[in-house]
């Protein structure tokens, strides 16, 4: 991991990926579902009491009658102000509003936390890569169904995307 960044509120937005109960209750490397729940939590307090958008993306399946439960958010996550985004593809941006929203607030850096780290983490990481924007990530946000696949994202492909920082790592500008 590198040094973190210096992230300014104005023009950066917290971006959580997946952080459904049925995707948070898989078996999860190389931490629990519920151990990234509770930073991704964490972050999303200082976010919001930064004044920082908080993104929470989410999927659902497409062509199907109804979603399959625990498909909505977990419990107390979302909090007003939050923007939800629902996704029926792999990343966050392909067919949603994600990418006008984050400029309409003005955000030019994304701090992405999720499962899995190597699909939908990765997925939205990589199409708002191609959009310019800056990346950083927050290894110990994320996890995947198996740690190797965790630690390629992590150690092979978001550094060439990005900043790979941990939780404790991030700070805020101050005015």
């Amino acid at each position: 991991m590198t040094a973190a960044p210096v992230l300014d509120p104005q023009r950066t937005a917290l971006v959580l990926v997946d952080l459904m109960d049925r995707v948070v209750a898989l078996p999860l490397e190389p931490r629990k579902g519920t151990d990234v729940l509770a930073t991704a939590e964490h972050l999303a307090a200082a976010f919001r009491g930064a004044g920082a958008p908080v993104v929470l993306i989410r999927v659902e399946r497409p062509s199907v009658p109804e979603q399959p439960p625990g498909s909505g958010l977990v419990a107390g996550l979302r909090r007003e102000g939050d923007l939800e985004v629902v996704k029926r593809t792999v990343g966050g941006f392909q067919g949603t509003e994600l990418d006008e929203r984050l400029r309409e607030h003005g955000v030019r850096t994304l701090v992405f936390g999720g499962i899995a780290t190597n699909l939908g983490v990765e997925s939205t990481a990589r199409a708002a890569a191609d959009l310019g924007y800056d990346l950083v990530f927050v290894e110990d946000a994320m996890a995947a169904l198996t740690a190797p696949e965790h630690e390629a994202s992590v150690r092979l492909d978001f550094p060439r995307l990005g900043t790979v920082v941990s939780a404790a790592d991030l700070t805020f500008a101050r005015d």
